[in-house]
């Protein structure tokens, strides 16, 4: 009997997914935006330094010293400031900022970021909604920071959150991360909220330490990344994912096809860690489905139970939906199916 070929059938080009800015579609629902029950939430202040000016300006030790003394917070959390690395802090610092190399990075990404009052305004917008769906939420004060890609492109915490804008200076930078180009995509003025909005999901979604299953890692990473999709409700999902239009429409396309595959070969409840980061962690693809097929599709089809689920259990709070931690839970309840086209 002839094996029936897979066809990997690529829809047309969503137009969506090219015209949204640094976080937002701002069009309201008729273009694309999902319903957004925290439309009349309450602002929430957003407290945003940009350190960049005082970084490079520092000439000196005494220079260094001075601005870890102003940035105390940012110091101790960011730069790891304790006795015994103090000396060599100094001393960097004021390398990195003198460097001509790292000075031209700061010049473009501060025109990558140009404005600090919308920056303000994207946060506010993600942070009022964070706070309507978790009452005890509290902005942390917020800063902007050139690391020379030496520091973490995102850090938050209760106290401080830092954006390490020139991880997202965008391909016209002329310094860009060290990561492949599938990775490096998400890296511009318009990743920068969705990925932030997936780190601040961390504090909710809840997870069994011992759940360590291609189907929990799946389910994990499918409710931070509906988190993100409540918090930025106007984003498409291109960019909560980092996928190109042209994978987005290929894996809506194909919803069945890559579901079987998981069903097929048996690999939901695998703990094999090789297995879990083949489907779930970042590839270029996945060509054991498809080579069109984009890399994390256990990600977007934990997305895809996680909606369903909701779904089908709309009267769920966010809160308690982050804080479910049974991924088998979420699959026999969402009664995800998805039909072959």
């Amino acid at each position: 009997m002839n094996k029936k070929k897979f066809v990997w059938r690529p829809a047309l080009l969503s137009l969506l997914a090219l015209g949204c800015g640094l976080s937002a579609c701002k069009s309201g629902p008729a273009a694309g935006c999902r319903d957004d029950a925290a439309a009349d939430a309450p602002a929430v202040a957003v407290r945003l330094q940009r350190l960049e000016p005082a970084f490079f300006g520092l000439k000196t030790p005494a220079d260094a010293r001075q601005f870890l003394d102003a940035y105390p917070v940012f110091a101790r959390y960011y730069l790891q400031r304790q006795p015994a690395n103090e000396q060599r802090l100094t001393t960097t610092l004021p390398q990195m900022a003198t460097n001509a190399a790292l000075q031209q990075l700061g010049r473009e990404t501060a025109a990558a970021f140009p404005d600090s009052a919308a920056l303000r305004r994207e946060l506010g917008e993600m942070f009022r909604r964070v706070h309507y769906y978790f009452p005890d939420f509290r902005a942390p004060r917020a800063v902007t920071y050139v690391s020379g890609f030496l520091g973490k492109d995102i850090y938050v915490n209760d106290s401080l959150l830092v954006l390490s804008l020139d991880w997202f200076a965008g391909p016209k930078a002329s310094k860009r991360p060290d990561l492949p180009q599938y990775m490096l995509r998400r890296y511009t003025p318009a990743g920068l909220l969705p990925l932030l909005t997936q780190s601040v999901a961390s504090k909710y979604n809840r997870h069994e330490l011992t759940a360590n299953t291609v189907l929990d890692a799946m389910v994990h990473s499918g409710k931070a990344l509906y988190f993100a999709s409540q918090m930025l409700p106007c984003t498409p999902d291109s960019l909560l994912l980092g996928y190109t239009g042209r994978e987005m429409t290929g894996l809506e396309a194909n919803e069945a096809r890559v579901w079987g595959h998981f069903l097929e070969k048996n690999l939901l409840y695998s703990t094999t860690p090789f297995l879990v980061q083949k489907y779930v962690g970042e590839r270029p693809n996945v060509p054991e489905i498809d080579h069109t097929c984009p890399g994390r599709v256990g990600q977007w089809v934990g997305l895809q139970i996680v909606r369903k689920y909701v779904a089908e259990h709309p009267e769920i709070s966010l809160g308690r939906l982050m804080a479910e931690k049974n991924a088998q839970r979420f699959l026999n309840e969402s009664h995800y199916r998805p039909k072959r086209q």
